[in-house]
């Protein structure tokens, strides 16, 4: 028997209102992280990912719908929670956010160690002495000396700012941490040391983390799970190696075809097409417009099947369809 997940979201959706109507962002989404693990949210722009994370936080703009469904925290529905109770309790306690723009996080006006020292002092009621004392611990975890703490944002490198945010969602040694294209902006020697970071506070600290992006290759780097996200529903759930090697649905066998690879024979082949609008998704299958597999079945919204243990794929081809 499997052990209980750490967070389970169960039919999760969530809307944006707009002058042309209902943006469906996060339509019937299903997971579960276990303790220990990384999960990696992977998909295009515009797909969801990050109104995902924003959900799970509740860093939602004022154009959100209130969300639907179900996440559960240790058996408990977070979702369910009061705004105060939520921030006291969950918000950058059990689960913290690495934002995607380093620059854009911290404050330009106050030195970095008061800013990753807030937490402590705001969910924890610490002194400011010992929040800072803390979050120089928090600094050398993630490989900035400590002489940093007394400078501005605009006075570190990109990749010393995306490591100083890093340091501020681990200092309150939250359960989860959610990690929003935490290298999207950085060069790839920056990137691969950003990555090993993140490894080894895993490996230490026995730490769960939800890598939200669009990069199969850094997703790669520290994957345990993938969740293949496509116009706002995950269309394949699979143990990474798996993942990797052997993808299921047609949209994930076609994202791997489109990733150079070193000494491959034949070039990446591009998908074709652009994904549905949120305004107004199909009513079947999602992909069924770029998939060269489609049935006549592919008209009706395939159901999520189960393939192996905690792999699953959302396509008729695995339901019981015939091409």
């Amino acid at each position: 028997m499997s052990a209980p997940a750490l967070l389970e979201i169960a039919d999760l959706r969530l809307s944006y209102r707009t002058e042309s109507g209902a943006v469906r962002a996060v339509d019937g989404v299903n997971l579960e992280l276990q303790r220990n693990e990384a999960l990696v949210v992977l998909g295009e722009s515009g797909c969801g990912k990050s109104s995902l994370a924003k959900t799970l936080l509740r860093l939602l703009p004022r154009n959100a719908v209130a969300p639907e469904g179900v996440v559960r925290l240790d058996g408990e529905d977070i979702l369910g929670y009061s705004e105060e109770r939520f921030r006291r309790e969950v918000r950058w306690v059990r689960i913290a956010l690495v934002m995607q723009a380093a620059m854009n996080a911290l404050n330009p006006v106050i030195r970095v160690g008061e800013q990753v020292a807030e937490p402590l002092r705001i969910h924890r009621g610490w002194s400011r002495r010992r929040a800072l004392e803390r979050a120089a611990e928090a600094f050398s975890e993630v490989g900035i000396a400590t002489d940093f703490l007394s400078r501005y944002p605009h006075e570190l490198s990109g990749g010393m700012r995306q490591r100083a945010v890093i340091a501020m969602a681990l200092v309150t040694e939250p359960d989860i941490v959610l990690l929003d294209e935490p290298t999207s902006a950085l060069d790839v020697l920056t990137q691969a040391a950003i990555m090993n970071v993140l490894k080894r506070i895993k490996a230490e600290r026995g730490m769960s983390f939800i890598l939200i992006t669009h990069d199969v290759a850094t997703s790669s780097e520290l994957a345990d799970r993938v969740a293949l996200m496509y116009a706002g529903q995950i269309v394949e759930e699979a143990a990474a190696e798996r993942f990797f090697t052997a993808p299921a649905h047609p949209y994930s066998q076609m994202l791997m075809a489109a990733v150079p690879k070193l000494h491959q024979q034949q070039p990446p082949r591009p998908i074709p097409g652009r994904p549905p609008s949120l305004l107004d998704p199909p009513a079947g299958c999602r992909f069924a417009a770029r998939c060269p597999q489609r049935i006549d079945r592919c008209s009706e919204a395939p159901p999520s099947t189960t393939l192996a243990p905690r792999h699953r794929s959302r396509c008729w081809l695995h339901a019981g369809g015939k091409r």
